[in-house]
């Protein structure tokens, strides 16, 4: 069964091999969505886009610039005529303390995550809004939630806890034109970003601190943004999803 059959889907930050944006386009691909893969990379989009066969396409978008994204989304309106699924993926971070993040620290992680996810929803909410439909899937974390990572610093939980303001906040205000806004807080997920930065000891302390006993993997997260992505969510709008293997019971 094909849950998102002829719809259109725009994923930003997805041409990381290994990455959440990438697993989320393939599942997307498999379930019968057209995806268009932004990212900083041209080339490395482009090449994302065609491992997911034919018909997908990878654009270069810097989420941080309005003005590229709205140009983004025209382009999508020009090739396929709609969009109907917007995930903001698009995301950075950076391992500093309290005491260590200057101001351009500050912008760089804020800008990227938070008002990436604000721009790139702004560039698809007027057309959503004229047809009365549309979903809006925003990458959190469960450094929002606890206060801290294990790679990123005080400014990262601070964007990634925005996020989830902001979405609850967009479906609030979008729910009467037929939009739909949820968020997913993934817990410790093997990607590029965490490969090869934690000692042997550390992955014992995160593993026993898992009531499930391992890493989640990239598709884990993306089964999460095809069923909220999907009409199988149909009624859920302003929600956060823990996707952490029980790491953070509440």
């Amino acid at each position: 069964m094909e849950l998102l059959k002829g719809q259109v889907a725009i994923i930003t930050g997805a041409a990381s091999p290994r990455g959440l944006g990438k697993a989320t386009a393939q599942m997307f691909a498999e379930h019968g969505a057209r995806v268009v893969i932004l990212d900083l990379d041209e080339a490395a989009a482009q090449d994302a886009a065609s491992d997911l066969g034919e018909g997908h396409f990878g654009w270069a978008c810097d989420v941080t610039a309005k003005t590229e994204c709205d140009a983004a989304v025209t382009a999508v309106l020009e090739a396929f005529g709609q969009v109907d699924i917007l995930v903001n993926n698009a995301g950075i971070t950076q391992p500093l303390k309290i005491m260590e993040i200057s101001h351009e620290n500050y912008d760089a992680v804020l800008d990227v995550n938070l008002l990436g996810t604000l721009n790139m929803s702004q560039a698809v909410i007027p057309y959503m809004r004229q047809r009365r439909t549309g979903k809006i899937v925003n990458m959190s974390s469960v450094s929002a939630q606890r206060g801290g990572g294990i790679f990123g610093g005080p400014h990262y939980s601070a964007a990634k806890a925005g996020i989830l303001g902001l979405t609850k906040a967009m479906a609030r205000e979008l729910a009467p034109d037929g939009i739909r806004a949820n968020a997913i807080c993934p817990g410790f997920i093997a990607t590029d970003i965490t490969a090869g930065k934690l000692t042997p000891e550390m992955k014992v302390q995160i593993l026993e601190g898992i009531p499930m006993g391992r890493a989640g993997e990239a598709s884990d997260v993306a089964g999460c943004a095809l069923f909220l992505a999907s009409d199988l969510s149909a009624y859920v709008t302003g929600s956060e999803v823990d996707v952490n293997g029980g790491s953070l019971i509440h």
